[in-house]
């Protein structure tokens, strides 16, 4: 491994989700705190203001357990996608990059299966944060058996719906079972791309 640090020793690292792939928190690390990085297999990084190392979680408990540390191609950037417990930033957030430099909302993608890295995205900020009064926060805190009986809930009901010969019903329980079995996904830690990755491998 030969990374570029800069002149300070400091290399800049962006931390990602590695299931929904948001952008967690871009931090900085030096030679000693990557290191620790690798042999802990959670996130140190070096901070410029306090000049020491910093164990990110150490004291919110909010730890990213870390999957894979990549570089760019001229190995002066880090890359380290982790699944995270809890949120990234200080202040609560999910992601340290909520803030836009305009209250509009994005501009919709042509891509017709957006709406499901939305959806994606959504429910990782949901466990990380646990808001109050959030359904999805309710099944993350029942656990795996309660997700697991809403997934095959929702799948007999899409079912019933298709039996019925209703299309209106089979939307909207379809759109349940999908949301049900993304949340399914997040506790388990499998990522849609995962799934997407075996079909294809399936159709070639």
């Amino acid at each position: 491994m030969n990374i570029q640090f800069n002149e300070q020793g400091l290399v800049p690292a962006i931390v990602q989700d590695a299931h929904s792939k948001e952008v967690l928190t871009l931090a900085y690390m030096n030679e000693q705190s990557l290191q620790k990085t690798l042999e802990t297999k959670e996130t140190w990084f070096y901070s410029r203001s306090r000049q020491q190392l910093w164990h990110k979680g150490e004291t919110s408990g909010n730890v990213q357990k870390v999957v894979d540390v990549r570089y760019d191609c001229d190995a002066d950037a880090l890359l380290i996608l982790v699944e995270p417990k809890g949120p990234a930033c200080h202040t609560g957030e999910y992601s340290c990059f909520h803030h836009r430099l305009n209250d509009e909302k994005p501009v919709a993608t042509p891509n017709r299966f957006a709406i499901l890295n939305v959806l994606e995205s959504l429910i990782a900020e949901r466990e990380a944060k646990r808001p109050e009064g959030s359904y999805t926060t309710y099944l993350f805190e029942k656990g795996i058996d309660k997700i697991a009986k809403k997934v095959g809930e929702e799948a007999a009901e899409v079912i019933i719906a298709a039996k019925n010969r209703s299309k209106e019903e089979l939307r909207w329980e379809a759109a349940d079972l999908l949301y049900h079995l993304l949340v399914l996904l997040r506790e388990q830690r499998v990522s849609l791309d995962d799934v997407l990755s075996v079909l294809a491998e399936r159709h070639r």
